[in-house]
């Protein structure tokens, strides 16, 4: 969902927390290293910036959301003429009717497929995009606060099994993030 980047963290993040697991286990120095703990979907979505985009892309595809909801509302209205009508309509015209309704929920659901994967792919996109700046934040943020080990709590495949909430870095990157990257007021992006 991040991109490459955000995947090759995560996949880092795995194999230093085995090999850090590893150490303690040996007996190892490791038992000093000093580990922190983000939810990178939720940074994302709160930095200023990523609100801002989330923003821009639902108003985007609010008129489609609009089109989807009148085209379920006539739906509604046909099969409800044909529940209505079931009993004093000709064979031919339920039919018709029918076939009607059928063509209509097709192109419905076609319709809200095609909307959810552009839906989808822009918001990954936007994932993506805020995504590798923020491995440049979580980086600087990590050697400046002496961190050797930040892992993502995003998924359920997280391999931490329990963590005192004072390690999790979240609400930093997050303020980091926004001081780095600030959101101008006038609607666009500063790079």
């Amino acid at each position: 969902m991040y991109g490459i980047e955000l995947r090759k963290f995560r996949g880092i993040s795995i194999l230093l927390a085995g090999a850090m697991v590893a150490g303690m286990l040996a007996g190892s120095a490791v038992a000093q290293t000093k580990v922190a703990l983000i939810n990178v979907q939720e940074a994302i979505s709160r930095t200023a910036e990523g609100q801002k985009l989330i923003r821009e892309l639902q108003e985007r595809y609010q008129p489609t959301q609009q089109e989807l909801a009148g085209k379920n509302s006539k739906l509604t209205e046909m099969r409800d003429q044909l529940q209505k009508g079931a009993n004093t309509m000709s064979e031919e015209a339920r039919r018709n009717l029918t076939r009607d309704i059928q063509k209509v929920e097709l192109e419905l659901k076609r319709r809200m497929e095609d909307a959810q994967g552009e839906f989808s792919q822009e918001h990954n996109q936007l994932f993506s995009t805020i995504g590798s700046k923020m491995i440049t934040v979580i980086d600087r943020y990590s050697k400046d606060n002496g961190l050797h080990l930040v892992m993502d709590i995003s998924s359920h495949q997280s391999l931490v099994l329990y963590a005192v909430n004072e390690m999790n870095i979240t609400n930093q990157i997050i303020e980091t993030y926004d001081a780095t990257n600030p959101v101008a007021a006038s609607g666009s992006t500063t790079e």
